[in-house]
């Protein structure tokens, strides 16, 4: 059960990491610069956590689910469009996906204190921290 639920995770990170990709490429207005550079320092952190993930499903004896097809069978988060994009939209997007990244992280972070698997329930902990002060940093920027 913790292995598919690790497996949901990392779906949900690697569609995450490529629509950030997408709106690294895609992001338009005055503050370009600045959000471009934003955006990959996150899909970077992202990309680390892709690995892990999938290195820790192994660790368990599982099969980290590895094919494009495979995550766009299982993931909850939206891909982005092909398009250009405005710092508001994406940033109220990237909220979203936090949102359902914490909820699964939080979902395998109490099956694995119930399995006694911390060092699993410690990875999550990271995670929860991570996407948390995201949460709060994006926040603070979109208030007006």
């Amino acid at each position: 059960m913790i292995n598919n639920d690790l497996n949901l995770f990392l779906s949900n990170l690697n569609v995450f990491y490529r629509k950030l990709q997408n709106y690294h490429w895609n992001i338009k207005g005055a503050d370009f610069f600045t959000i471009h550079a934003k955006l990959e320092e996150y899909y970077d952190d992202i990309n680390e956590q892709i690995d892990e993930v999938a290195e820790h499903i192994l660790m368990l004896g599982g099969q980290p689910l590895g094919t494009l097809k495979d995550y766009l069978d299982t993931t909850q988060i939206k891909e982005a469009q092909n398009q250009k994009v405005c710092t508001e939209t994406v940033f109220n997007e990237i909220l979203k996906d936090l949102k359902t990244l914490s909820e699964n992280a939080t979902k395998i972070k109490e099956e694995a204190d119930n399995e006694n698997k911390y060092t699993t329930s410690s990875l999550m902990d990271e995670y929860l921290e991570d996407y948390s002060k995201k949460t709060w940093m994006i926040t603070q920027m979109l208030m007006k």
